[in-house]
């Protein structure tokens, strides 16, 4: 209801006090995604960011309130940075090539304490990287999933399955060369 009550006073008269709120109240977690999803990349998500708000700003008269606003903006967010990384020829959106080689984070002297979340995740492919991220770290259901993304709710499972599976690929790896 309180964010109702935001976008109407935004839409109104384009309150700036509404406005923050809204940033307010969705940016970090927004922002943390966005590191999520582009491997750590600060500068990246940072844009991402502020295009996604400003992108907001325009369409906020769209929004039909059939989902919750903080995944509408999480779609726009995750749109804004596949466009980005389409201009830039990174990876493929949900992509099955498997051109990762796991053994490729491991560097003489690496620790098991090193290996974490952070450290697997930059080494998916960046489809994979979304599913997991938006089911295991942010806790979105399925066929939020597929709304955000704009695919059937079979095809996040399946992608989450996968992306599982190139997750304990990357722990054999590092279990077998530090046994």
């Amino acid at each position: 209801m309180e964010d109702q009550i935001l976008i109407n006073r935004f839409l109104k008269n384009k309150s700036e006090k509404a406005f923050r709120a809204l940033y307010k109240k969705y940016a970090p977690r927004l922002y943390n995604l966005a590191l999520k999803l582009t491997g750590y990349d600060t500068h990246l998500s940072e844009d991402a960011l502020q295009e996604m708000w400003l992108i907001m700003s325009q369409k906020l008269s769209g929004f039909q309130g059939k989902s919750k606003l903080s995944t509408w903006l999480t779609g726009i967010l995750i749109n804004v940075i596949r466009e980005k990384r389409r201009k830039t020829d990174k990876e493929d959106f949900l992509s099955d090539k498997d051109d990762s080689h796991p053994e490729d984070i491991f560097t003489e002297g690496f620790s098991c304490t090193q290996f974490d979340l952070k450290n697997a995740l930059v080494q998916l492919p960046y489809g994979y990287r979304q599913i997991i991220v938006l089911h295991d770290l942010e806790g979105y259901k399925h066929k939020e999933i597929g709304q955000i993304l704009g695919i059937q709710e079979g095809t996040s499972k399946s992608q989450l399955f996968k992306a599982r599976g190139r997750l304990k690929k990357l722990l054999l790896a590092y279990q077998a060369k530090n046994i």
